[in-house]
């Protein structure tokens, strides 16, 4: 997937200059004008906040204050998702969305420098995560939030979750993991048996080269199987190439040094926290959950499989749980099917939450 990601941002770099920072500036004004926010008690900021001695990049954005507040977990684990505000926009009506550049990505990373690799780890992020809310809950002055992780943003969010009930009026994951270990070795199954089918033989010498035992996968081999599950997606494929880096470039949030940035963090922190994310099993927290718990997942995700997402949810011990599969979508379902997901995010998680 580095290679995919990297390729994408060379093309975008390899246009003709002139042209394209002319289209650039026509494209981030034409963004900034959909996403302008006039609304009586709307807000739309923009914050760098001390946590855990490292400036973070946080913005809360929404039509009415008084709205729940859906604090969104990015995935990658270095992938930030503020770049997806222009998709997510009419979610705007209905929540304050709060993103969060974590330590070491992003508008976060241009501020404050590379994440320390000693410290870059799902525990200190999970300490981060609880001082951005409880800023987020002065600032607001709301007594909970709806936590809505997504991808890797569920390595942090149910850990996050389980220890600190008292802040979540619900916890919704998208894109989930449950078992990495079963995801990748299923994920690579399935892969394999895409390109066989598809006559790629350049794809499956490279799977089999790396083997079918993600134990045995170190960050390069890791990466060949990432980036032939995505590419093979029958559904959307290449969806975070395709989607993440192109609306970064045009985004009225990111100067190009933040782009830079954006992808130096999206490398440098799979890199940082590989060995952590391959152990990552949900079952080792325990399924007892003290909020209402949603799963809003793309029903045909190769990348986050759906079905061991959905035999967690089934194990899970909430005082209210919900699986919702969003038809004909695969991994970014949030993203690639907005307006889906919002419904979704409406019938089963908005009518659950109050506002203090």
């Amino acid at each position: 997937m580095i290679e995919t990601v990297a390729a994408t941002a060379a093309t975008v770099v390899a246009l003709p200059v002139a042209g394209a920072l002319g289209y650039r500036a026509v494209r981030r004004s034409a963004t900034a004008k959909q996403l302008a926010i006039t609304t009586p008690n709307g807000i739309a900021e923009q914050h760098y906040v001390s946590v855990g001695g490292v400036e973070q990049w946080v913005q809360i954005r929404g039509e009415d204050r008084a709205n729940p507040v859906l604090f969104v977990l990015h995935g990658g684990p270095g992938s930030p998702y503020a770049v997806f505000t222009p998709l997510i926009r009419s979610w705007e009506k209905h929540f304050t969305v709060v993103q969060w550049d974590r330590r070491g990505v992003g508008k976060t990373r241009a501020r404050s420098g590379a994440a320390d690799p000693a410290v870059n780890t799902f525990a200190q992020l999970t300490a981060d995560a609880v001082e951005v809310v409880e800023f987020v809950r002065r600032h607001l002055g709301q007594e909970k939030v709806v936590l809505l992780a997504g991808s890797m943003g569920t390595l942090l969010g149910l850990p996050l979750a389980r220890q600190r009930p008292d802040l979540f009026s619900a916890l919704v994951c998208t894109d989930m993991y449950a078992d990495m270990y079963r995801n990748e070795q299923e994920g690579y199954r399935l892969a394999l048996q895409r390109v066989r089918a598809a006559g790629n033989t350049k794809a499956v010498t490279a799977l089999e080269k790396i083997g079918d035992d993600p134990n045995r996968w170190d960050m390069r081999a890791w990466q060949v199987k990432m980036d032939v599950t995505m590419k093979s997606d029958p559904v959307t494929p290449n969806a975070v190439a395709k989607l993440l880096f192109p609306l970064a470039m045009t985004s009225p949030l990111y100067s190009l040094t933040d782009v830079k940035h954006l992808l130096a963090g999206f490398i440098d922190t799979q890199k940082q926290m590989h060995d952590e994310v391959m152990r990552y099993d949900a079952y080792a927290g325990g399924t007892r959950f003290e909020m209402p718990c949603f799963l809003l997942q793309g029903d045909s995700d190769v990348l986050t499989l759906t079905r061991p997402a959905v035999e967690f949810f089934e194990r899970m011990d909430a005082p209210v749980k919900q699986v919702a599969l969003i038809e004909g979508a695969s991994h970014f379902a949030a993203f690639t099917q907005p307006e889906r997901f919002l419904a979704q995010l409406l019938a089963h998680v908005r009518p659950m939450v109050t506002v203090s």
